[in-house]
């Protein structure tokens, strides 16, 4: 994944709150009318909203396109396990 970070820059414009498109998309992880999941170079994004649609994928070029109306952009990062230490201390 370091390498797609390299290669696919990751870039969001949104306009109007009608249509997103996005470049450093690596995967889609789930969508439907109302979430659009995407792992991208800079985490996983989730697209929230209504009547969503999944627009121009090109997941060689990093690209993708979400129509509809957009209510929130979520990043997530992956959980990272503590040490045992950091378990104990909280």
């Amino acid at each position: 994944m370091a390498d797609m970070a390299m290669v696919l820059p990751h870039k969001l414009t949104l306009n109007e709150r009608k249509c997103l498109t996005l470049s450093g998309v690596t995967e889609v992880v789930s969508f439907d009318d109302t979430m659009v999941v995407l792992s991208t170079t800079m985490g996983t994004l989730c697209v929230h909203g209504q009547q969503l649609q999944l627009k121009n994928l090109s997941l060689e070029g990093g690209q993708a396109a979400v129509d509809g109306t957009i209510t929130a952009l979520v990043y997530t990062e992956p959980r990272q396990e503590k040490k045992w230490w950091g378990r104990l201390l909280g």
